[in-house]
């Protein structure tokens, strides 16, 4: 509603200033009447502008050169150029050229009329004023609507980033556990119905899971409560381990977090353990591993290695690493990996116990 108030004071402004003086001092009454109809028609379009910005724009300037024409408004389109701006803002993708033109027009137009003295040169300097109040409201019309622009992009960017790491971890760590369970139970080559039932039962189990974290990173989505999907957090820790254990992986786990930890920062502890527990699964099968987490009061660390042929040089980055990373900056914390000295492979995170508010 602020802006309307703007627009209510550009109408009164412009019909007190450049309307009535000119329609008061007409010759004769239809002069006066038509002035007054104009200047109505103007002060309405203002207070209307942003129904429609390019109706306004056309009825401003169309009314404005009437009146000059009549003698009843001295206007230098100072009214259209206001209209002319949430246009310009709207469509400043759209018709860029448009700005290259109206500058150039007021470079030549001031080159070649800008002369002062006389009835001509009055009229050269009104022009150039006029079309310099085009081009400045084009001009930072557009300069607004690209930055606009450029911060939606940004911004969808930046979703479709959050969409393809929760994806990939979500589907990628539910894969992995699959893929595991159903290696182990292939190892047993005499394996009877029960267990062939148990293992399909931890297959289902995995699969909901990873159905369900889907659904609600959906939900999470579509919400125009919140943009960002609720993440599992340190609570959820010991299940995914145990659900580790249970396809086969040796998890060691020492976890001493506590409750301090605050819920944005929990959801990366939560995802950096579980992509690091899937590349276990994926690059290092049959290997035991272990997974440390520990809060100090201001920070927490977390640790997860290892003892597989760890990883080539080549093999040091992907999705899953880089996910990591970036987690890890959206919290102001900071993860590092690569093989450990005494063999394996090791994932080291710092973060912050409570983020920055």
């Amino acid at each position: 509603m602020r802006s309307s108030y703007w627009d209510v004071l550009a109408a009164a402004l412009t019909v007190a200033i450049f309307w009535a003086p000119r329609t008061v001092a007409a010759a004769g009454w239809p002069y006066i009447a038509v002035g007054i109809a104009l200047a109505v028609i103007v002060a309405a379009a203002l207070v209307l502008r942003r129904l429609s910005p390019v109706a306004a724009v056309g009825v401003v300037a169309v009314a404005t050169i009437a009146g000059e024409v009549l003698g009843v408004t001295a206007d230098p389109m100072l009214a259209t150029a206001w209209c002319l701006y949430p246009l310009a803002v709207a469509q400043a993708v759209r018709i860029r050229k448009l700005v290259v033109v109206l500058a150039g027009f007021v470079v030549a137009v001031a080159a070649v009329t800008g002369v002062p003295g006389g009835d001509a040169g009055d009229l050269g300097q009104r022009l150039v004023v006029s079309v310099a109040a085009l081009a400045g409201a084009w001009l930072l019309g557009t300069a607004v609507g690209g930055q606009a622009e450029r911060a939606r992009d940004a911004e969808r960017a930046r979703v479709q980033v959050e969409v393809a790491r929760e994806v990939h971890d979500v589907v990628g760590h539910a894969l992995g556990l699959i893929s595991a369970e159903a290696a182990v139970t292939r190892s047993f080559p005499d394996a009877g119905d029960k267990e062939l039932r148990e293992s399909l039962g931890d297959v289902e189990v995995h699969a909901r899971q990873a159905l369900e974290e889907m659904q609600a990173l959906v939900r999470g989505l579509r919400s125009a409560q919140s943009s960002r999907p609720v993440a599992p957090g340190i609570a959820q820790l010991s299940r995914l381990i145990a659900a580790m254990r249970a396809a086969g992986v040796p998890v060691d786990a020492r976890l001493d977090v506590g409750p301090a930890v605050d819920e944005t920062v929990g959801a990366v502890v939560y995802r950096i353990v579980q992509e690091s527990l899937s590349n276990v699964v994926k690059h290092a099968p049959g290997a035991a591993c272990s997974v440390v987490a520990s809060a100090d009061g201001t920070l927490v660390s977390v640790r997860v290695r290892d003892h597989g042929p760890g990883a080539r040089e080549n093999g040091l980055s992907g999705f899953g690493l880089r996910g990591m990373s970036e987690r890890a900056r959206s919290v102001s914390g900071k993860v590092t990996w690569g093989n450990h000295p005494a063999g394996g492979f090791e994932v080291s995170a710092r973060l912050p116990v409570r983020t920055a508010r």
